[in-house]
């Protein structure tokens, strides 16, 4: 799978070590990489979703990206406080993310909220994941967020299965 880069540093004054930092950007970054992928594939679902039940998961779709570019930015931003650059461009996400293509044929209500529900259970997984690392590294302030990210997106699964039963 392809990961995020490393990028250099810049010297900052936060009282991390340097090499404890260099971690936590590639964790974080990796984390953006994925959250930009799938808010941009819940902004594909929402512009073709079709079907019984449009209007309301029209909707859904389009409150959850506004969620999880919410995410991007919080994570893209710890990335820069800590003194390394967010790689967040379109093309730099679609390198590095970890989650499966949006398929372009499939239009259906339904069919639609199981791809986007599979791709957030993924990013909750991953997301998971994180903490556990930068766990490892004894740094509370970037795992909280990430936690804080892992509510957010544990709720998002929440609506989209609440949808499927």
């Amino acid at each position: 799978m392809p990961t995020a880069t490393k990028s250099r540093l810049i010297d900052v004054k936060i009282d991390i070590p340097k090499g404890d930092r260099e971690n936590l950007v590639a964790i974080l970054n990796q984390q953006l990489a994925d959250t930009l992928d799938l808010y941009s594939q819940i902004k594909q679902a929402h512009w073709n979703v079709k079907g019984l039940g449009f209007q309301q998961v029209h909707l859904l779709f389009d409150d959850q990206a506004e969620i999880f570019e919410g995410f991007a930015d919080m994570l893209a931003e710890r990335v820069a406080l800590l003194g390394g650059v967010a790689l967040g461009t379109v093309r730099m996400a679609a390198a590095s993310s970890r989650l499966p293509e949006f398929p372009a044929d499939e239009h259906a209500v339904p069919v639609f909220l199981e791809l986007v529900r599979d791709r957030v259970a993924a990013y909750a997984k991953s997301n998971r994941a994180a903490i556990a690392a930068v766990a490892k590294i004894d740094e509370p302030t970037t795992e909280d967020l990430l936690t804080e990210v892992s509510r957010g997106t544990d709720q998002q699964l929440y609506f989209l299965e609440s949808h499927l039963y």
